[in-house]
């Protein structure tokens, strides 16, 4: 089994749809426009661009960016199952106010659902899955060095996700995914933390050596603490801006 490195939605919008991981195409061309709009709104929420409570008003979001309606009603949805906008009924969505208990919580669950992950793809792992997993982390090493957030997080999306395929279980894969979805923006911005990249790689590190060794207790406290951390580095980055 195969995730894709993007998530997305299906025709009804309501949940997230599974693609694969093991086909080179771009990722920019698996991107759809409601997720460039979310991932570009949730830049701004984090940043502290668009402060609690202003509105979102859907209109002038397809105006800004220059688009319909329906791919900024479906980037709002999914930034409200992030928990950054606060969908109100028949007023209009807002930026959220923080909740703190909420994201804690998700990234609990996220760490708990990529660790049960690692440690079945330790024990799961095909050698041709284990050689992709090797191939990604190289690349990210290669990224770590240059310096390039952005690039590093698409990357990511893929190495975690080579992981989950590797569980060789569907539906923890797609309840480990979805979850993601929400935790996303977070993990997204702590990318931007002075050496963090380096880190991130570093944590991987210890989660593939783990997997490679069919070490299923190993690879799982490993992607724990790499879990933990992203969530204290977010933290970090949230007090800078």
């Amino acid at each position: 089994m195969s995730l894709d490195d993007l998530p997305t939605t299906d025709s009804a919008g309501t949940e997230p749809v599974l693609r694969r991981v093991d086909r080179p195409a771009a990722p920019q061309a698996k991107i759809t426009r409601a997720e460039e709009l979310r991932l570009q709104l949730a830049d701004e929420i984090v940043r502290g661009a668009l402060a609690p409570g202003s509105p979102l008003d859907e209109t002038d979001i397809a105006r800004r960016f220059s688009v319909s309606r329906t791919p900024v009603r479906e980037a709002l949805r999914q930034l409200a199952a992030s928990g950054l906008v606060e969908a109100r009924a028949h007023r209009g969505a807002v930026v959220a106010r923080p909740n703190l208990e909420r994201l804690n919580g998700m990234f609990e669950a996220m760490a708990e659902l990529e660790a049960l992950c690692a440690g079945l793809a330790a024990e799961r792992m095909t050698a041709a899955e284990r050689a992709r997993l090797e191939a990604i982390h190289e690349e990210l090493r290669v990224l770590s060095h240059a310096g390039n957030p952005e690039r590093f997080h698409s990357v990511n999306e893929r190495f975690h996700n080579a992981i989950y395929a590797g569980s060789q279980n569907d539906y923890i894969a797609e309840m480990t995914l979805a979850t993601r979805v929400r935790v996303q923006p977070f993990r997204r911005a702590q990318f931007r933390n002075l050496g963090r990249l380096a880190k991130s790689h570093a944590e991987h590190d210890r989660v593939v050596v783990a997997i490679l060794r069919g070490d299923r207790i190993g690879a799982a406290s490993a992607m724990r603490a790499h879990i933990e951390l992203v969530r204290g580095e977010y933290e970090i980055y949230a007090v800078s801006v």
